[in-house]
């Protein structure tokens, strides 16, 4: 293509219906090279159909999708030969070894002989793998096969990374290095993991754009920009401050005991919208320019009824509380 394109994923007004159930409703989504983007929701919401319509596997009831300025329903070839995918299950071949494994999705994608050695080294040395190279992947642990997954879909150096609940069932500390694996791909624009590039592939260092659906927000966090779905449509999207500025001065941080008394108590206030529990906390969520009114109030009530208090401040949001108030929220 003689210029690059200004967004490396654009879906428009993507539907997908199964049955009476409408899994997709009306998606849009833009995402600029060098931007994770976090496609969150609830189970259902309609995530993992939406990364499948982008990339192609499933075929979208009405809308478009153009991946690295592809249409994928017209160049379907074309716009998949810049993508890297990872599904929710580890869908590789646990009787090859990790090197075999890389070696195949390499010589698929179409590397010559004499590339897809150093190639794969290098991939799997970028992932912490390079000492697990004649490791046969079913014996890899969790957080292990989610890397070698990652190895698979960067073997071409994509430009377009599809990430489908990739973390999910693994523990924190993976996690967290599988993270930092992608805040790495991203921000680098002078290396490339990959190695050199097959003929007629984007130029060494162009930005990567990721796409990545994830229940955890934390991880959220992280992105550049999220997305919160629900029945299939996506029902804000934003940075992660801007969302947390949603509720800026309504969440107050509540701690003392009885827990379970203080949640109820909270609750049965008129100013109070929700609250939920955080460990040895509760965050309390106030109707708009009341966050003063149940400061003063609610100590009260809670010590009338035999509860203690230890400290009842505002706090500043975190993306749960944002969540939450978009999912008890009326839809139409």
């Amino acid at each position: 293509m003689n210029a690059a394109p200004d967004f490396l994923v654009e879906a428009t007004d993507l539907h997908r219906s199964f049955g009476a159930v409408r899994a997709v409703d009306g998606v849009n989504l833009r995402i600029r090279p060098g931007e994770i983007y976090g496609l969150v929701g609830s189970d259902g919401a309609g995530k993992t159909t939406t990364i499948r319509l982008i990339v192609g596997a499933l075929r979208s009831d009405r809308g478009s999708c153009r991946l690295a300025g592809y249409d994928v329903a017209r160049h379907a070839e074309e716009a998949r030969s810049h993508v890297g995918y990872l599904s929710q299950r580890f869908s590789l071949y646990e009787d090859l070894t990790v090197l075999e494994n890389i070696r195949f999705f390499s010589e698929i994608r179409g590397l010559r002989p004499n590339e897809w050695r150093p190639r794969c080294m290098e991939i799997l040395d970028f992932v912490g793998l390079a000492d697990f190279k004649d490791r046969r992947a079913g014996l890899l642990s969790g957080g292990m096969k989610q890397k070698l997954g990652l190895a698979s879909a960067l073997v071409t150096r994509p430009r377009v990374l599809l990430l489908d609940e990739p973390t999910t069932g693994v523990d924190p500390v993976t996690r967290q290095d599988f993270w930092q694996l992608l805040v790495r791909l991203v921000a680098s624009d002078d290396t490339d993991p990959a190695g050199p590039h097959p003929e007629g592939a984007e130029s060494e260092g162009a930005p990567v754009a990721v796409l990545i659906s994830t229940p955890y927000m934390d991880e959220a966090a992280r992105c550049n920009r999220v997305g919160f779905m629900r029945h299939g449509r996506l029902i804000a999207e934003d940075s992660p401050s801007q969302l947390r500025s949603r509720l800026a001065g309504r969440i107050l941080e509540l701690r003392g005991a009885p827990l379970p008394l203080l949640r109820n108590i909270a609750q049965d206030d008129p100013d109070v919208e929700a609250v939920r529990a955080l460990g040895d906390r509760l965050h309390v969520r106030v109707r708009e320019s009341r966050a003063a009114a149940v400061t003063e109030r609610l100590p009260s009530s809670i010590r009338r009824q035999g509860g203690r208090v230890d400290h009842l401040r505002a706090t500043p949001p975190l993306l749960e509380d944002v969540f939450i108030l978009l999912s008890g929220q009326a839809y139409e």
